[in-house]
């Protein structure tokens, strides 16, 4: 008997995937789910400044349908990030292309190489050659993700049926946030298994995991986004063991909300 905007009202304060749910009950919940008045509600606050800098413009008759557009990833900032929209919470997503991280003489064709892959969302993926001292780090600001969740980074990577030196010593990997630090160790190589994380001093061992997209991941650590706006910063380094190693593609660093 409720009115539909009130309805509507209602529904604004659910989420994403109860929205769609609802709309299955009846064909005047379906009218009250699909309303700008709900959907806009599960946009970013900052939807307006990512459409600006989407490579290519989105086509959306309704903030129902912008939504949906921004689930499926958007490439902005002049192809070096995607972005997207988790689909059942409407938390936010990014992508940082390897051109976005810091690689230690990733400018060097002696050591890195930049190439284009079919499979990758980037114009160019960067691929070790051969190297004594293997460095990435990227970083980025709490503010561009959804206040009060929890998030993972995860390094996007490949490793070649040539790679070689990556194994015989564990890479460390740390992810700061403020004066908190959590560090861990990881041998790149193809397997399975959960990555634990600790704090400074107390080292754990993580995994290299496949990806439903065909790339494997590393989990760099987990953060709280809060309410602050604070710098992120997040490494994967080998630069003890003094020998070469090589046969690592890097697409970039992902950051998802954990659950």
């Amino acid at each position: 008997m409720l009115p539909e905007d009130r309805l509507s009202i209602i529904l604004s304060f659910t989420s994403p995937e109860d929205a769609l749910r609802a709309s299955l009950v009846s064909s005047c919940f379906r009218l009250a789910s699909d309303s700008d008045l709900v959907w806009e509600r599960f946009l970013p606050s900052d939807y307006a400044e990512i459409l600006s800098n989407s490579v290519t413009p989105l086509m959306f008759c309704s903030k129902k349908e912008l939504f949906q557009c921004l689930s499926d990833s958007v490439l902005i900032d002049g192809g070096n990030k995607v972005f997207k929209l988790e689909k059942s919470s409407g938390k936010k997503c990014y992508i940082l292309s390897a051109k976005e991280l810091s690689i230690t003489w990733s400018s060097n064709p002696l050591y890195w190489s930049w190439i284009s892959m079919a499979e990758s969302r980037f114009s160019r993926v960067a691929v070790l050659r051969t190297t004594d001292w293997l460095e990435i780090g990227g970083k980025i600001r709490t503010k561009m993700l959804t206040p009060n969740t929890t998030y993972g980074a995860y390094l996007i990577m490949k490793i070649s049926e040539r790679a070689y030196g990556l194994d015989l010593m564990a890479s460390e990997i740390t992810l700061e946030v403020g004066n908190q630090v959590c560090s861990s160790n990881v041998f790149l190589k193809h397997g399975e298994g959960s990555k634990e994380m600790g704090n400074l001093g107390h080292k754990k061992e993580g995994s290299v995991r496949e990806r439903e997209d065909g790339w494997m991941e590393v989990e760099l650590g987990e953060f709280y986004s809060g309410e602050k706006d604070e710098q992120v910063k997040m490494s994967l380094m080998e630069v003890k063991g003094c020998h070469l190693k090589g046969g690592l593609l890097i697409e970039g660093i992902e950051f998802r909300p954990k659950h």
